[in-house]
């Protein structure tokens, strides 16, 4: 089933609780939140604190990215701040499969993400306990970025993982989405999409959302 989840890093923050109100009447199911550290990443996002005080503006589920390095010390504060989906890079931490089941116990659907050099094989056994992998189709860290095409042959392997061993994961795609890259996303097999200027910085976001819906119907997800 096709999910959207604008990036909450591309939004006006000077207007969003307006933007997130445009969300809820578009009746947008995802918000992607990018925290960033500075360490695992080269830059620093919002933290926490962010996370916790727009949740009461919203039930929107949130789809919450960790770009930072062991971020098992932090799956306690999430899911208290109202994150839904906790996903982690494999690379920033030691203990995966501990942490996949902390997620689990806290409530949480429990995801990994792969940067566009990490190849499938290093989270392929913790597939059956993952509610969602995220492809990246750009490196983590930066917005505006071009989307990688090679990053399609990645999904199409999940699609055949999932399919092949009866997995139940949703497959998730963010970097470079916009009306065209976003077909290039369906024919692979994506269902979970993150854009963040096509969605947040559009002039109508309720028109784009449903732009993206229409185009979403003529492909099977």
């Amino acid at each position: 089933m096709y999910k959207l989840s604008p990036s909450l890093l591309a939004a006006d923050f000077g207007i969003l609780k307006q933007q997130l109100e445009e969300l809820d009447k578009a009746n947008v199911p995802y918000l992607h939140l990018d925290i960033m550290d500075g360490v695992f990443v080269p830059n620093l996002s919002f933290g926490l604190a962010v996370v916790q005080s727009i949740r009461k503006y919203t039930k929107i589920i949130f789809d919450v990215h960790l770009m930072i390095i062991e971020p098992e010390r932090y799956v306690e504060q999430f899911a208290k701040a109202g994150a839904d989906i906790f996903c982690f890079h494999i690379e920033a931490t030691e203990n995966a499969k501990e942490l996949i089941a902390k997620i689990k116990d806290l409530g949480m659907k429990a995801a990994i993400a792969l940067k566009p050099a990490t190849p499938i094989s290093t989270i392929e056994e913790f597939l059956p306990e993952l509610d969602m992998v995220l492809v990246m189709t750009v490196e983590p860290g930066f917005g505006g970025q071009k989307f990688m095409q090679d990053q399609m042959e990645k999904v199409k392997d999940l699609v055949k993982l999932r399919k092949e061993n009866n997995y139940n994961y949703d497959i998730e795609v963010d970097g470079g989405v916009n009306p065209e890259t976003i077909k290039t996303c369906f024919a692979a097999g994506a269902n979970v999409i993150v854009a963040g200027s096509a969605v947040m910085g559009a002039k109508d976001i309720s028109a784009r959302v449903k732009e993206f819906a229409e185009i979403a119907k003529d492909y099977t997800l």
